[in-house]
């Protein structure tokens, strides 16, 4: 079920400058849909991101950032301030390659939100979500963000 992200006004506020990180920019992704506890990614294909050009498969890493970035992404949608996030741990099941030429989804969940730690799981595919590319699981430390700087955002 999706519900409002639990702040839309902090949400309107921080989405467009986590989607504008250096890495984010990098790799074209673009915010596609955000609800309470949930968000879609969509990383186009570019061949700038190919891992082998012998099969034109997009890279692992670039997989693995999609399903990192999602996921921290989930966790804002039950946020009301800013806070700092760190990846403690990730796990990926890659299934199958992503096909080239095809925009890749990672849909992230944030299931279980405590004062200190976020955990989250997603799922990567392209055209189908029950053919998914790659599974993740992470955990995120969470850290208050002092008023100075959260007031620059």
């Amino acid at each position: 079920m999706w519900l409002p992200v639990s702040s839309p006004e902090f949400f309107e506020r921080v989405s467009p400058w986590f989607m504008a990180m250096p890495h984010c920019r990098a790799l074209g992704l673009q915010l596609r849909a955000a609800s309470r506890g949930r968000v879609v990614l969509a990383l186009p294909f570019r061949e700038a991101l190919i891992g082998n050009p012998l099969t034109r498969v997009l890279h692992g890493g670039v997989v693995t950032s999609l399903i990192d970035t999602s996921s921290a992404a989930s966790i804002f949608t039950l946020l009301d301030a800013v806070e700092s996030l760190a990846t403690l741990d990730l796990r990926i099941d890659y299934l199958r390659p992503a096909r080239p030429d095809a925009t890749l989804y990672c849909e992230a969940e944030c299931y279980r939100l405590t004062d200190h730690i976020a955990f989250t799981r997603a799922t990567a595919y392209q055209d189908e979500p029950q053919r998914p590319v790659a599974h993740g699981v992470a955990t995120f430390a969470r850290t208050p963000v002092p008023a100075a700087v959260a007031g620059a955002l």
